[in-house]
């Protein structure tokens, strides 16, 4: 390419870039808190229980509406084919009889006239019509106001609950990837080492003071590990993009978390979690029992309420372009109606005694559902006392097998030790390893389910 095509091609990539400027990926930095917070506004569950708020919002104005004055108006055309009459007959007329002289059957006979046919209506018409309606009682509306509200608080504690889910499983893979994180970090050490052991065996089986089995069996171990460390990073990945759909995060931003695993871990919090009495009437899942028993009495009361008669009040207004020459339909007119139900057969007996078998079986529920949250609590709690016990037992496991390690290194440099003591001791530790960072997983993660319980966990955006 020659210098004038170089210039050129520098110059066109400058307008390009000027003309389609590059974005950079947007990256958001996040803490385990930071996380709960950013999902509260953005996760997918939440934006849907926050707009089932709403709806319950304008179900209360929708019920609250029914018994607020109604206008309604109409407008109707007529066109009659044929418009009917009436005739009142012949009928004798005074004026007709003749005056001063003596009246004959003729002058009588002649003075009688037929009256001209008179219309009962209009060939054509429009007619407007206005009518305002009052709603004055109505039980089942008193009550249907109540459950509106009822149920605007069902809503409102759905959405506590769809908040302290997501935040559970937030909390959840953000730590299972800081977990992974630091498992990653600390198998690419024991990689390093490993490699550094295998390429000084080769060079002492290149001399003739190893055999070719212990460059073996260290490429094995070698090889292994990597394949490993594959294994978990891909985990992590995984893991990474189940933690963005999670909080709604967009799909080409960079997530990274910013906490350090050791600081999820307080041994003094999880102790004060494993004490902290159980209080049912906290718990979301308790009270959505009790709202939803609340909601079964109002729905007895609102079949009771049937019984009841219904009283509203109306006033009319109406106009008609033409009007017929009798005409006894009044513009204005003003009333109130009453309708009630006097007898169903039973129907409304049968719906009532439903109903309470219903209520019935909502106590039931909330009773068993109750004395599992209370059992709950105490499982969970004996729960995060073991994993911590677990946990704790674990870095002594992970010190001691790591000693054993370190010695099988120094003994196998020394040449007292076999490249078999040496792979075993790894694996030992490698194992002894996993178990520490499962048990932090675990230990987090009940306490986390045990903080839910507690309702420890509450998060408002």
């Amino acid at each position: 390419m020659t210098q004038n095509k170089i210039k050129y091609f520098v110059l066109a990539v400058g307008v390009m870039l000027c003309i389609f400027p590059v974005h950079a990926q947007d990256t958001i930095r996040l803490t385990v808190l930071q996380a709960r917070e950013y999902a509260m506004g953005n996760n997918t569950d939440i934006r849907n229980a926050v707009l089932e708020l709403e709806s319950a919002n304008r179900k209360i104005w929708e019920t609250t509406a029914i018994g607020l004055p109604q206008v309604s108006a109409k407008a109707a055309y007529s066109n009659i084919f044929k418009v009917p009459e009436v005739s009142f007959g012949s009928f004798l007329d005074p004026s007709k009889l003749p005056d001063g002289v003596a009246l004959t059957a003729d002058d009588i006979r002649n003075a009688y006239v037929t009256s001209p046919p008179i219309a009962l209506g209009v060939k054509e018409n429009t007619t407007l019509d206005l009518t305002v309606s009052q709603l004055i009682f109505n039980g089942s509306y008193i009550v249907g106001l109540q459950a509106a509200r009822i149920y605007y608080q069902l809503s409102d504690q759905n959405l506590e609950r769809t908040r302290q889910d997501v935040a559970e499983t937030v909390t959840d893979t953000y730590t299972m990837l800081l977990v992974a994180r630091e498992n990653i970090k600390i198998l690419e050490e024991t990689l390093l080492n490993v490699a550094k052991i295998r390429d000084e065996t080769r060079e002492m089986y290149k001399q003739g003071f190893v055999e070719q089995t212990d460059a073996d069996q260290l490429e094995v171990t070698f090889n292994n590990l990597k394949i490993n460390i594959d294994q978990v990073k891909s985990a992590y990945d995984i893991g990474l993009r189940l933690l963005k759909i999670q909080l709604g995060v967009k799909t080409g931003s960079i997530l990274v978390l910013t906490d350090p695993l050791e600081q999820a871990i307080d041994l003094a919090i999880i102790e004060k979690t494993i004490s902290q009495p159980f209080v049912l009437e906290n718990n979301i899942h308790y009270k959505l029992l009790s709202t939803q028993e609340r909601l079964a009495l109002l729905d007895l009361r609102r079949e009771k309420s049937e019984f009841l008669p219904t009283i509203s009040a109306f006033y009319n207004h109406q106009e008609r372009t033409n009007t017929p020459e009798f005409d006894f339909q009044p513009k204005d007119m003003l009333g109130v109606n009453l309708s009630m139900n006097l007898f169903s057969s039973g129907q409304r007996l049968a719906k009532v005694k439903q109903k309470k078998i219903s209520l019935e079986q909502t106590r039931n529920l909330k009773e068993v559902q109750s004395r599992n949250l209370t059992l709950q609590a105490e499982q969970l709690s004996s729960e995060l006392s073991v994993k911590r016990d677990k946990y704790l037992t674990s870095i002594k496991n992970r010190d001691l097998a790591g000693q054993i390690y370190d010695r099988s290194v120094i003994k196998y440099k020394e040449g007292v030790g076999s490249s078999l003591d040496l792979t075993m001791s790894q694996n030992q530790y490698l194992t002894a390893l996993s178990g520490y960072y499962q048990a932090i997983f675990e230990m987090l993660s009940a306490q986390t389910k045990l903080n839910k319980v507690l309702n420890n966990m509450a998060v408002k955006n």
